[in-house]
Order: structure tokens, then sequence, then C-alpha cells
């Protein structure tokens, strides 16, 4: 930690964090609520100075479930919309703030507390990235994936981030993951009805936070007053492996064969992932995501 923060992260949050990791969904506690660089007029300088393909800002009364080319451009500009965020009616997502060197450094603490935890089980913390999450009363984050381990902190507001099981493949086939690490598809998935009783509903509040799992399907309901939230997110060997033999995995089904999914963790799946990383030097492909 550096010397201008205090823990992040209680003795009990953290003790939480190592029975959750890697893949169980969860609360933990945390003490970022008062933090100088998560306040609205903070984010609305963060936004002015990102570039332009690092914000996300769209109209917050979404579908549970929509197409990203259905998602309707918003009126304001996001400087704006930020300011006035109780009632513009969007949702504003700031990515990869460590562009920023203070919202860097603040990555770098946090995820620095966890990293005795992390490491013996899922190998080096590695793609250290944040994103901030800034929306109006009521807005809704679609159903989606994310290929990153993740920590969602509130700090202002409340949501119910509603979790499914990971790679649960009577919501979604195989070749679903696949495409997605083949960047073949978007974030967003598809949503059924049926999904409802699969789900694990967490609601939080200023101070907790929720581990979610690399790649569990979740969507975000937010309650009836703005909402201000730092994510959190890295991959790791372990991720990165998985990933890899997915896409592995694809090679064989485009032979004709029907291989067995990656296992979840504890299980490795290195042979699979170091198949696909030698044919991806001799082919060419691209990393998988």
């Amino acid at each position: 930690m550096s010397a201008t923060h205090s823990a992040v992260f209680p003795p009990e949050g953290q003790a939480r964090f190592a029975t959750l990791y890697p893949n169980m969904p969860g609360k933990l506690r945390h003490r970022l609520t008062s933090h100088p660089l998560l306040t609205l007029d903070a984010l609305a300088e963060l936004a002015a100075a990102l570039p332009a393909d690092s914000i996300e800002y769209n109209p917050g009364k979404l579908p549970i479930g929509i197409a990203p080319e259905d998602v309707p451009a918003s009126d304001l500009g996001v400087v704006e919309t930020i300011r006035g965020i109780a009632n513009a009616g969007s949702w504003v997502a700031l990515k990869r703030i460590e562009q920023s060197p203070e919202y860097a450094r603040l990555l770098r603490d946090v995820l620095g507390e966890l990293e005795e935890i992390v490491t013996p089980r899922t190998g080096a913390m590695m793609q250290l990235e944040g994103f901030v999450f800034i929306t109006s009363p009521g807005s809704v984050t679609p159903f989606h994936f994310d290929p990153e381990h993740n920590i969602l902190l509130q700090v202002m507001g409340s949501k119910t981030m509603t979790v499914f099981p990971v790679e649960d493949e009577q919501m979604f086939a195989p070749a679903v993951h696949e495409d997605f690490h083949l960047g073949k598809h978007h974030r967003n998935l598809p949503w059924r009805d049926e999904f409802s009783v699969l789900g694990q509903p967490i609601t939080i509040g200023p101070g907790e936070a929720i581990h979610v799992p690399v790649k569990a399907p979740h969507w975000v309901q937010n309650h009836d007053e703005p909402s201000v939230s730092l994510s959190v997110t890295w991959r790791s060997q372990w991720s990165y492996a998985e990933a890899d033999a997915r896409a592995f995995n694809h090679l064989l089904r485009e032979l004709g064969m029907k291989p067995a999914s990656p296992g979840p963790f504890p299980a490795q799946n290195l042979a699979k992932a170091l198949a696909y990383r030698a044919v991806r030097k001799l082919k060419g492909l691209r990393q998988s995501a």
C-alpha cells in the first residue's frame, strides 16, 4: 500500500475473499466510500481526460438482454451526464482508468492487498485494469460476462447484481464460450426468462463489494438513487489457460470433434492451452480474450 492510503479491505474482508476466490460469488467489505478520486466531480474530470474509446455511456433504461447494436445513443456529453447523473437517466462506464497515474496508483493499492491470496491459487496478477460505473436511478447494466477476475466496490448508492453459475452449459453451449474468447461476439448475452430461477441476487450499498468469478454471467439493476461503483479486474495464468483451452476446443470442433469443456478451478487446463499457443504461434492466430 502507498503511504497515502489505509487498507481498503478490513481483515474480515480479506478473510471473506479468501473463502470465495476464485470461483464463488459473494459480498465483501471495503473502505473506499470517501476516496477523493471517486467523487462525481473527480470522475467528471477523469472522463474529460480519458480518450473517447475508454468511455461508454448510453441511456440507462435498458432491457436485461439487448444486442449492442440496439443500444441507443445518449443525448448529453459524458461530463454533463456525470455531473447531472441523478437526473440524466444514463449509464456511464469509464474504462481502463489506470491510464491516469493517480487512478493507476489506486488500482495497485486495492489489488496489492489481495496478491498473497490470489497468486498461490491462480498465478500472478496480470493486466490490472479499473473501470468506474456511474449510473442514474433505475438504470440496468444488461446481461453479460467478462473474461477477468473482478471485484465490484460500491462507493455511492446501491444496486443488485444477479449472478449466474459460471459456465453453466445448460444456459450457454460451449461454442458460445469459444466464440467469446475468439472475439466473435460482444460481451452481452441473449436473455431468456427461464434463466431467472438460476440467478443469485446480491445487493450492495456503500462500503460493500461483490467478488465476481471469471465469466460468471450477470446483470445489474441500480436502485432509486445515483450510483458510483469501482470495478477492479485482473487476469491470471489460470484465466488465460481457460481462454486458450476454449480456443483450442474451437479448432477441434472445426475438425468435426466434440471436445470436453475445460475444467473449473482447480483444474489448470494447461495441455489444451499449451497446444493452442503452439498452433497460434505457427499460424499467427490472434490471442484469445
